[in-house]
């Protein structure tokens, strides 16, 4: 029974964030074939099916690494460390508001920054707790920090 209940939250942390996921691509998609596909682009920008196939992989470890936390914690004890990923969450989702939606650098680069640094708190909370939990934020904090700069770099080139 205690084996079904670990999966039963695995599914629920895995299905919210499908559903970060999805508002982010609601966000996305509209901008794509004809404003984000104008902006000059530095020459290492990734070609688009590669953010969304990252991303896929992001959202699925980043899911079994607050599922960790609750394993080794249980949901009760787990509070800040589950605030913390709720609130990177939203300010993940919240950046593809900014960059793609208002279409605003500026404001998404100063957004991308307060979610590098809920990352950073939840990798922290999370390593305590579970190293394996921390290790699997690891590269999500790295695709943000080449995000932001690209997003930079973007800002820069069409600003």
């Amino acid at each position: 029974m205690r084996l079904m209940r670990s999966y039963t939250w695995l599914g629920l942390l895995i299905g919210l964030c499908l559903l970060a996921a999805s508002i982010a691509l609601l966000e996305t998609m509209p901008s794509l074939p004809g404003w984000y596909a104008s902006l000059q682009k530095p020459p290492w920008t990734p070609p688009n099916w590669v953010f969304g196939s990252v991303w896929s992989i992001l959202y699925l470890m980043m899911a079994v690494s607050a599922w960790l936390v609750v394993r080794r914690q249980g949901w009760a004890e787990a509070n800040l460390p589950l605030a913390l990923f709720t609130a990177q969450l939203f300010f993940n989702v919240a950046w593809y508001g900014f960059f793609f939606t208002l279409q605003s650098f500026a404001a998404a680069l100063a957004e991308i920054v307060v979610l590098w640094t809920t990352i950073i708190a939840t990798t922290i909370v999370f390593w305590q707790v579970s190293r394996p939990a921390g290790l699997l934020l690891l590269p999500y904090l790295a695709w943000c920090t080449f995000t932001a700069i690209l997003n930079f770099v973007i800002w820069r080139l069409n600003g």
